[in-house]
């Protein structure tokens, strides 16, 4: 009987290593994936470390007369090249304006050292009494004939440091989002007016105040008329020291704002009409 053979030809082995590699990842894909298991839990207290916002103040110098800030809270960003200002020494803004390098009055003691980064309105004074001779003179209450169809009841400018801002009543942050809050205790012509503004952010109003100088000008302008007003004072304050809001017999304008990372403190800048 006649057999037949079946010839069985090899295969190649390129053919034999896909058909490996084929197998390889077929057992790979069906292998559940094992995933790792994480918990979430509060961090011990400081383990975020100092911010890193304040820096030491650095100073060289083997005296204290001649000890110099070589921190970033002294340096300048330097003005335009080729403008008037260009080599003129000390000129240009601080590249961190709203911390305290010297110069200064200050209400009380500053403790060094002090961080923290609240954006916190000084506190309103007591709500005087108009029956006061003190407040029948130099005392002009806000009426509704003084408002402005925006809402505000003015305007307050100084041109130094670019500072142009509506005024509205009240020193909340409905107000100041808007631009300077009036101290509503305060009067808003005759005597002693009082804003306040914030200091950084969308809403940064009143962040360059502390760098005005003696003499120079800030303008009211209210439904009464525009007054101008000559800086005469440049301090810092307690956030409890609401003296600078009392009235006063003479026309004053009154500026106050948080100290940058002091929350203790205020800026506070008074003006007198020339």
């Amino acid at each position: 009987m006649k057999q037949f053979w079946t010839q069985i030809t090899p295969l190649p082995r390129t053919a034999k290593l896909l058909g490996l590699t084929l197998l390889t990842a077929t057992v790979l894909t069906a292998t559940p994936a094992l995933a790792l298991e994480y918990t979430e839990a509060d961090a011990a207290a400081g383990s975020f470390g100092k911010p890193t916002s304040v820096e030491p103040v650095t100073v060289v110098g083997g005296s204290n007369i001649y000890e110099t800030d070589v921190s970033k809270n002294a340096a300048y960003i330097p003005p335009a090249f080729g403008s008037p200002m260009a080599d003129m020494p000390g000129s240009g803004e601080r590249l961190t304006p709203n911390l305290l390098t010297g110069g200064y009055l200050e209400s009380g003691t500053a403790s060094s050292g002090t961080t923290g980064t609240a954006t916190v309105m000084p506190p309103a004074a007591e709500t005087p009494s108009n029956s006061g001779t003190t407040w029948r003179s130099g005392y002009t209450a806000v009426t509704s004939s003084l408002y402005y169809k925006d809402g505000s009841l003015g305007t307050l400018s100084a041109p130094a440091i670019g500072l142009s801002a509506k005024i509205y009543q009240g020193t909340d942050n409905a107000a100041m989002r808007k631009g300077a809050g009036h101290f509503t205790e305060t009067s808003i012509w005759d005597g002693n007016v009082a804003f306040a503004g914030h200091n950084r952010g969308s809403s940064n109003y009143f962040g360059k105040i502390h760098t005005l100088k003696n003499g120079d000008t800030i303008k009211l302008m209210t439904q009464l008329g525009t007054r101008t007003y000559s800086v005469y004072s440049v301090r810092k304050v307690s956030v409890n020291d609401v003296s600078v809001l009392k009235p006063t017999t003479d026309n004053v304008v009154t500026l106050v704002t948080c100290v940058m990372n002091q929350p203790q403190y205020r800026w506070c800048v008074q003006a007198r009409q020339k």
